[in-house]
C-alpha cells in the first residue's frame, strides 16, 4: 500500500530513483517490476506495480474497438503504457512521450494512491492540490454518499 508525497528530482537521462521506502515493497511484490502510463483525468502518470497493472489490463481487454470512448481509452492507456524495472539503484527509465504527456521538468512529486503512484511536475501537482481543496471547500467532502464516512 502507498501513501504519502515525496519530492524526486528528474536526472539528464530522464530517469527517477523511487524512495528508499518503497524500493523494498516493489522488488518483493513484484520483481521490482512497474507499468508507467498516462492519467487520462489529470497532466500526470500513473506507476503500477506488474500485478496491479494486470487487473487493469483485464478491465481495459474487456473495452469494445468498436465504441469510440472505450477505444481511445484504451488508446492512450495501453500506448503509453511503458514496462519497466527497477535498476540496482532503485531508479526508472520515463521515457521522452511519457515525459511530455504530464510536463516533467527536473523537480517531480511522486504521490502514493494505494495500489498505484503519481508521479506529477512539482508545478502542477501544488495546482492539483489547490483546485482539490477549492473543490472540497466549495462542494462539501460529504457530497457524495461513498465520502459520508469521511466527514470530520
Amino acid at each position: 500500500m502507498f501513501s504519502g508525497a515525496s519530492a524526486l528530482n528528474l536526472d539528464a537521462k530522464g530517469r527517477i530513483a523511487m524512495p528508499m521506502r518503497y524500493r523494498d515493497l516493489l522488488r518483493a511484490d513484484s520483481d521490482g517490476k512497474l507499468v508507467v502510463t498516462v492519467d487520462i483525468q489529470a497532466k500526470c502518470l500513473l506507476i503500477y506495480p506488474i500485478h496491479e497493472w494486470l487487473v487493469i489490463a483485464a478491465k481495459l481487454q474487456k473495452l469494445s474497438d468498436m465504441q469510440p470512448h472505450e477505444r481511445a481509452l484504451k488508446r492512450l492507456m495501453l500506448g503509453y503504457a511503458q514496462e519497466c524495472e527497477l535498476d540496482s539503484n532503485g531508479r526508472i527509465l520515463l521515457t521522452p512521450p511519457l515525459r511530455k504527456y504530464a510536463e516533467l521538468d527536473k523537480k517531480l512529486m511522486l504521490v502514493g494512491q494505494l495500489n498505484k503512484f503519481e508521479l506529477w511536475d512539482e508545478q502542477l501537482w501544488q495546482q492539483q492540490l489547490d483546485a482539490s481543496l477549492a473543490l472540497i471547500q466549495e462542494e462539501g467532502i460529504t457530497a457524495s454518499e461513498r465520502l459520508a464516512d469521511f466527514s470530520l
